[in-house]
């Protein structure tokens, strides 16, 4: 008889989440428009588990993140955190659940306050949120660093001097200062020498192991998504287009998109590199203040037919088990 199998536990779901921003045109601002960041998407995010999020620039990727954590509060839908329904919650009652969720930002430099030195940057979430007595602060701190692979002796320093690498560690270990369960990694190396990024990769893998942490990874870097990530969400112009674990997204895409993202991705082996088939997109990237009707891709789409001009368009329907597809004709 067959031991059944466990399913994943769901940490985060997000349900027709919308975002939409308010914006004027025009030379003095006379005309009202929209900006479609993110159009009814929805997804689950397992506990334990890398959720990679990618796509072009533009397409809602970090909109999504900041949403999930409620720093930019939806137009519409739903997204519960571990039973809590964020989106009903005042600021208020939001504050026990962020120390429970956080967020390593893109640039490290702007994200420390050049003012304050390291000790205290990293000491402001344990005080906001009590965590611990103010005596108890600078050994935890200590622990901290040494977990990022910075030494102690560095707390009274100010965030210029150090290295973008260095920078970076202090920025997760400061994420990781109010023991959360949930971490929005938003594209946190591209900012990176590339020599660097494998090194803040690998620690990030470790401390997740380390504090059974969950992550959000948001990239446009393929390569390095398909080294962290379990799963793997790809958005086009703020809307999902395909879901799938990842050796399944990498070896069987199905979706046009996916496919074209995929084979834009360089590699190792010249001739493999050289003889490899290669998918060229026409048209340009659509405006998210006038997005295309239907399916977000058609304008640049070569398998598009007329259904996919539609108002409402494909949906995401299931081609294979946890592999979710928003193109019934690719």
């Amino acid at each position: 008889m067959n031991a059944e199998v466990k399913q994943p536990k769901v940490l985060m779901k997000v349900e027709n989440l919308v975002k939409h921003f308010p914006v004027r045109l025009g030379a003095y601002g006379e005309k009202k428009a929209v900006v479609h960041a993110i159009d009814d998407i929805s997804f689950d995010i397992y506990r334990g588990e890398t959720l990679g999020l990618v796509g072009e620039s533009g397409c809602g990727k970090s909109t999504t993140g900041f949403a999930l954590l409620q720093l930019y509060k939806p137009s519409s839908g739903k997204i519960t955190f571990d039973g809590l329904e964020l989106t009903a919650m005042e600021e208020k009652a939001l504050r026990p659940v962020r120390k429970r969720a956080q967020i390593i930002f893109q640039d490290p430099y702007s994200t420390l306050n050049p003012r304050m030195t390291i000790l205290d940057a990293m000491a402001e979430p344990i005080r906001v949120h009590n965590l611990l007595p103010e005596k108890e602060i600078p050994a935890r701190i200590a622990q901290l660093l040494d977990d990022v692979g910075l030494n102690f002796s560095f707390a009274n320093r100010y965030p210029h001097e150090f290295s973008g690498g260095q920078r970076q560690r202090i920025c997760i270990a400061r994420a990781l200062a109010s023991n959360p369960e949930f971490i929005v990694c938003d594209e946190p190396i591209s900012a990176l020498d590339v020599s660097i990024q494998a090194q803040i990769i690998n620690l990030m893998m470790d401390l997740q192991e380390k504090y059974k942490l969950t992550y959000l990874f948001i990239a446009h870097d393929l390569a390095v998504v398909r080294h962290i990530s379990d799963r793997v969400v790809v958005m086009y112009l703020g809307k999902i287009m395909e879901i799938a674990d990842k050796k399944e997204l990498f070896d069987n895409p199905k979706h046009p998109y996916t496919k074209a993202l995929l084979a834009a991705v360089p590699e190792a082996d010249p001739d493999h590199e050289r003889n490899k088939s290669r998918v060229i997109l026409t048209g340009d990237v659509s405006n998210a203040i006038d997005p295309p009707s239907g399916c977000r891709f058609h304008p640049r789409c070569q398998y598009a037919k007329d259904a996919c001009k539609k108002a409402q368009g494909p949906q995401l329907i299931k081609v294979a088990p946890g592999h979710l597809s928003a193109c019934p004709y690719f």
